[in-house]
């Protein structure tokens, strides 16, 4: 059975369309639905409850963020697959039964993704590597340009792969996350790490996970749309929380004296490329 959490925090509409394309789409597999309201405070969670009594309902006393919801969530799971599934999510296929059974055949050591797609169809750029000098160094002096388009985007990922094959990303977003139980059981906490709030939390996901022997999967054979930003905050305080997460990340993982050349070169990157947009990103990853 696939567990499939999602957490809803003042997105009445677009949690009701996830549920209901859920439901209508996936087939062939038992499935329960755990929805997590991280005090919404706005009657979206009692209007879910009316029109949806039959999944499970449960509610946090405090938003608390996506990692420890999605905890939340998994301590209630039944299902030997768990699916974390953002709010503001659609289905228009039996995407999750694909990947269901792709885990299940012989990969119980994968985290699985699909292709996520914008509503008028366009690719969503999911895949990535984790930050690191030596890929900003590559993209500083253009050595990309030197290499194959496959060669490229297996070094880079992000958009230099086109994600219309299958690949191992080191990490993916938490948009549409799958894995069967037994990889958190690997874990020391035997559960999602909640340092962050929101922001960076998939990609301390992956790390971890990797780190224990899983693999990270992108399947491109099924797609689900991604109405992205709609469970998320400001886009401007989305930045900064995105930019100010990466780098604790780094701090986290590599130390602070590789996250200070990190940061460096990072900046020298985005100001190499002579764009207005990563001018002002390069201010913020000074502030940090």
């Amino acid at each position: 059975m696939v567990s499939i959490i999602i957490i809803n925090y003042k997105t009445l509409d677009y949690t009701k369309k996830c549920i209901e394309s859920i439901i209508q789409y996936t087939k062939n597999i038992a499935f329960e639905i755990i929805l997590v309201d991280n005090f919404s405070n706005d009657g979206s969670a009692e209007k879910l409850k009316q029109l949806h009594p039959t999944i499970k309902h449960i509610q946090n006393n405090t938003n608390s963020g996506f990692s420890k919801a999605n905890n939340l969530g998994i301590l209630k799971a039944k299902g030997e697959i768990i699916l974390l599934l953002n709010s503001d999510t659609e289905l228009f296929e039996d995407t999750i039964s694909y990947c269901y059974h792709y885990i299940m055949n012989g990969k119980t050591n994968s985290i699985v993704s699909c292709k996520l797609i914008y509503p008028n169809n366009q690719i969503q750029y999911q895949c990535s590597t984790f930050p690191s000098i030596k890929n900003n160094i590559v993209e500083i002096f253009r050595l990309q340009k030197l290499l194959t388009k496959e060669k490229a985007a297996k070094l880079l990922f992000s958009t230099y792969f086109d994600h219309n094959s299958e690949a191992e990303p080191e990490w993916i977003w938490g948009t549409f996350f799958m894995f069967h139980k037994k990889c958190l059981e690997k874990l020391n906490q035997k559960q999602l790490d909640d340092t962050f709030f929101m922001y960076g939390e998939d990609m301390k996901w992956c790390y971890d996970f990797k780190q224990v022997g899983c693999k990270i999967v992108y399947l491109p054979y099924k797609k689900i749309i991604h109405h992205v930003g709609k469970s998320s905050t400001h886009i401007s305080e989305k930045t900064n929380q995105i930019i100010k997460n990466e780098l604790q990340f780094i701090c986290l993982v590599k130390g602070r004296t590789y996250k200070l050349i990190y940061k460096a070169i990072r900046i020298l990157n985005l100001l190499s490329s002579l764009k207005a947009n990563n001018y002002k990103l390069s201010k913020l990853y000074s502030k940090y």
